[in-house]
């Protein structure tokens, strides 16, 4: 565990995380740290990354054993995503599908989805994509046009999505679409999809991006596609807004846990960097420039990450509301940027350089204000509470 905060154990973990945490570590070192330069320069991660991922037991860790998953609570799938921020990892989207899909199929889905869909999610055989995002409509998903109609029996989708992580890797998608256009976001409705069971499907081109580098982001399209009855989730039209609006306090948390990992990751190697970089004769470190500057990052870091550990603790006991999630998202996620660019400041030349770590997490930590709703839409809905 990073002690660069040297904070106490959170309330909420407990001896058992110790262990996940450890295994976690051990899985990231040896299975994709060593390949995440190659990944870099070839835009995309093994996908058999996921299946080790899966054999080691790191997947659906909230899902209960009966579907293949580990039977834990949020604790342990937090533990999982700080690890892997911890190591440099920020590209794997496992955030989507364990932490995001999964959810999804076990809260809203039937019994004969839950059964076919999760134990393939927990072992990697299948990877989980979330598609609502679209061209002209991102926060606010409301304004999605992806159209599913009634044929037969089951339905016919037209429509596309963008910015979707794992994109090109996923198998099981949860799609929002209009299944009534004319009831605005009671007209909203989840599906389950299986690519490779639903003839119209395509996927596009892996988008580049500013950072993020070997992330999948991908295109969807969806040309007269054909899926079955039983792909609406849950089996009940009209609800995809509603479940939308329920899944996102932990969606939030996901992005804000994974920005606190990133400003430990950041604090720890800036401070390694500056106790042996010498400039005018000594360390970078003796300089009270940089005392003060790693000293107020510090600080502003250990009051961010005591808001977290308060909210985790919180969503584990179905506690967590949606402005207090909206305030750790929005708070987290720009102080990590504004850390990630005063470490990099730090470096000085160095820090512009694409060899080292410091570089890509400026780049990387940038889209993490705009992941699960932007920080404005965030302060809106904050505002709402007062």
């Amino acid at each position: 565990m990073s002690q660069i905060l040297g904070l106490p154990r959170p309330a909420w973990w407990s001896d058992e995380l110790d262990m996940l945490e450890d295994h976690s570590r051990k899985f990231f070192a040896r299975e994709m740290v060593p390949h995440e330069e190659r990944w870099r320069h070839t835009g995309m991660m093994d996908r058999d990354v996921w299946n080790k991922a899966g054999d080691a037991g790191l997947m659906l860790t909230t899902i209960p054993e009966a579907y293949g998953g580990a039977g834990g609570t949020f604790a342990h799938e937090a533990i999982v995503i700080r690890e892997q921020g911890l190591a440099g990892l920020d590209c794997w989207g496992y955030g989507i599908h364990s932490s995001i899909v999964a959810p999804y199929l076990m809260h809203y889905g039937t019994e004969e989805q839950k059964k076919t869909y999760l134990p393939d999610l927990a072992t990697g055989k299948s990877v989980g994509a979330l598609a609502m995002t679209e061209p002209g409509a991102g926060s606010d998903l409301q304004s999605i046009k992806t159209r599913a109609e009634k044929s037969g029996n089951g339905w016919v989708i037209n429509g596309s999505k963008t910015f979707i992580t794992n994109g090109q890797h996923a198998d099981i998608i949860i799609l929002a679409a209009k299944t009534d256009p004319t009831l605005g976001a009671k007209g909203v409705s989840m599906f389950v999809i299986d690519v490779n069971q639903s003839p119209g499907f395509r996927r596009g081109k892996k988008l580049d991006k500013l950072g993020m580098d070997w992330s999948d982001t991908s295109e969807l399209f969806f040309d007269d596609m054909k899926v079955p009855a039983d792909a609406l989730l849950g089996g009940v039209e009209g609800q995809g807004f509603t479940q939308m609006m329920r899944e996102l306090p932990q969606e939030r948390l996901v992005v804000a846990w994974g920005g606190i990992a990133m400003i430990e990751r950041a604090l720890d190697l800036t401070i390694a960097y500056v106790k042996e970089r010498k400039a005018f004769g000594k360390r970078i470190l003796d300089f009270q420039n940089t005392q003060f500057e790693l000293a107020e990052m510090k600080t502003e870091a250990s009051f961010a990450k005591v808001f977290c550990d308060h909210c985790i603790e919180r969503h584990i006991k179905g506690e967590l509301d949606s402005t207090t999630a909206s305030m750790a998202k929005y708070k987290v996620t720009d102080l990590q940027n504004e850390i990630v660019d005063r470490c990099l400041q730090l470096f000085g030349g160095y820090g512009f350089m694409e060899e080292y770590p410091i570089s890509r997490m400026y780049r990387d930590a940038r889209v993490q204000r705009i992941y699960a709703g932007t920080n404005e839409i965030m302060k809106v809905l904050i505002a709402r509470s007062l």
